[in-house]
């Protein structure tokens, strides 16, 4: 295993004589014994100087690797911390009050065109998507009057009884998510009630042969269906694993089993079948029980299925054995088949697709840094400092596709063969739309090592966010990375304000602000509190094994 590199140590010169010169004059050979014993106790003491001189110098490479304001290494005379806080702060404050102005209610902001914008995951209606997914940071930025439109507006107008197909998967971790992690920071009722009459809505998208729940539901009649891409009318891994945090808060909340017991029946589903090389294929059919294609992915379609596994075991403060097993398990496969290193000394996370690796990875597979080092602790066979490891080394290759671009920005995917490392390829696989798995590995490694690098590497992104995506009516996507004159896709999308300015803040800010033996982050970014249960078990569960 590699290491990344740490910021470049400076060189220490040792004092050195020409060839032929000496440091004393020539004296005589007849000089007496006393002046000999002198003249030896002033070049011992002449020698101890120089040397203690050379080993307790000020160490420029220790004052910047320690140095948190890492003023020497990015910019002159800035308090890096304070001013990254400050600069994710307002960076928040620019997206949300361009979407206040432009696109109150809608989903989303198209930022160039100034006005709302909507995709098919949140269906027709205006759900407010941004309001939701937003309001938590807002709260722990301390944008109180930002923070108190927002719950006005969801009191006032979140209204879930509309005709609207929506994605399970895409309101369970912005909107349900969204809603419990506002509710448990801030204490106020509608945020949970609201909640609560949304998962409602959802239960009916598990009403299927095996209980594996279909992709989208319509909230109104309850009738649902999958993706009419997804291989041969399978459910998606990713979007039926990442389900179990909120549900389980959701019973742990009302009482309600019916949460804790459709995410447990999809566990135990999938505990019975069989799985290629230990692998977890991204396609289930909801039918039939059956795996779809064998392609496996720890980026889209299979990431946060993993996430969710060891998130369970912490959320449950460490009670949930069979998730954890369940994750070690998954990540060992994934790390016999997937994990490679490139010809450069890149760490990288391929595709297995039908028995082969694609030499791919996505920039949603950078999450995977973060993960691996929040699992390290409790990690099988003393095996904590691998995942650190493995962590850092992820952290370091997807860096390297940001700094590979024109831009100083992530392209959607890269690839790793014919001479090309870490670099997208197609031009479809170029573009950025402000996302934030590359920053959320940054502020995990950041939090279990304390490395100022991903402090300096998490300014940078922000810096290039600033500079390239910033326009007058909010932040946009950019289309081509390695392009100096890039144009934009127009979408502020909600996650950026959910998860990449979040994590940006978290990033400059202390350990003790949402510390991580407290508070779980689900697959957006919503922080929800671990629950010491103790002796208490959820309703439907089965007593909690210690």
């Amino acid at each position: 295993m590699t290491t990344p590199a740490l910021l470049p140590l400076s060189g220490r010169r040792i004092p050195t004589l020409s060839p032929g010169a000496s440091s004393f004059p020539h004296h005589r050979a007849t000089l007496r014994l006393s002046e000999k014993f002198i003249l030896l106790l002033i070049l011992s003491a002449f020698i101890t100087l120089c040397f203690g001189a050379f080993f307790f110098l000020p160490d420029n490479s220790k004052h910047k690797r320690f140095d948190l304001g890492l003023e020497d290494v990015l910019i002159p005379h800035i308090d890096t911390p304070k001013e990254g806080k400050h600069a994710s702060g307002q960076m928040m404050k620019h997206a949300w009050d361009s979407y206040r102005q432009y696109g109150w209610g809608h989903n989303e902001l198209k930022p160039i065109a100034k006005k709302g914008h909507s995709t098919n995951i949140f269906g027709s209606s205006q759900l407010g998507a941004t309001i939701v997914d937003a309001v938590d940071t807002l709260y722990i930025m301390g944008l109180h009057e930002e923070f108190k439109d927002g719950q006005e507006w969801i009191e006032q107008n979140l209204d879930f009884s509309v005709n609207a197909e929506v994605s399970v998967f895409e309101v369970n971790i912005r909107f349900i998510g969204g809603l419990l992690a506002a509710y448990y920071l801030s204490g106020q009722e509608v945020f949970k009630l609201k909640a609560v009459q949304l998962a409602e809505k959802l239960l009916p998208a598990f009403n299927t042969p095996t209980g594996i729940p279909w992709a989208m539901v319509n909230l109104k009649s309850g009738v649902g269906r999958n993706w009419g891409w997804a291989s041969a009318g399978s459910s998606i891994l990713a979007e039926f694993g990442t389900l179990h945090m909120e549900f389980v808060h959701l019973t742990y909340l009302t009482g309600n089993p019916a949460y804790y017991q459709k995410v447990m029946h999809i566990r135990k589903l999938l505990a019975k079948m069989d799985r290629p090389n230990g692998l977890y294929p991204n396609y289930l059919n909801p039918r039939t029980g059956r795996w779809g294609q064998h392609h496996t992915s720890v980026g889209g379609l299979g990431d946060s299925f993993y996430e969710y596994l060891l998130k369970a075991w912490l959320m449950s403060d460490k009670t949930d054995t069979e998730a954890r097993k369940t994750y070690d398990d998954a990540i060992e496969a994934i790390e016999r088949h997937l994990i490679r290193k490139s010809n450069g000394g890149l760490t990288f996370i391929g595709e297995w697709k039908n028995g082969h690796l694609e030499r791919k990875m996505g920039h949603l597979a950078c999450f995977a840094g973060g993960m691996f080092a929040l699992g390290a602790d409790g990690s099988p066979d003393d095996k904590a400092g691998h995942y650190l490891q493995l962590g850092a080394e992820i952290a370091h290759t997807c860096h390297e596709s940001y700094d590979r671009t024109v831009l100083k920005l992530g392209p959607e995917a890269f690839k790793f063969d014919s001479g090309l490392e870490a670099v997208a390829v197609r031009q479809n696989e170029k573009y950025y739309i402000l996302r934030p798995e590359v920053i959320e590995t940054y502020w995990y490694m950041w939090r279990f090592t304390h490395d100022p690098k991903y402090r300096q590497w998490g300014w940078e992104a922000a810096q290039a966010i600033d500079k390239y995506c910033r326009v007058s009516g909010g932040f946009s996507g950019v289309k081509d990375v390695y392009s100096s004159n890039p144009t934009y896709d127009d979408v502020q999308q909600s996650f950026f304000l959910a998860e990449t300015l979040k994590y940006l803040y978290l990033l400059f800010s202390s350990d003790d602000l949402l510390p991580l033996e407290n508070w779980v982050f689900n697959t957006e970014a919503h922080p929800l509190p671990v629950l010491h249960l103790g002796n208490i078990t959820l309703p439907g569960s089965e007593p909690a094994q210690r």
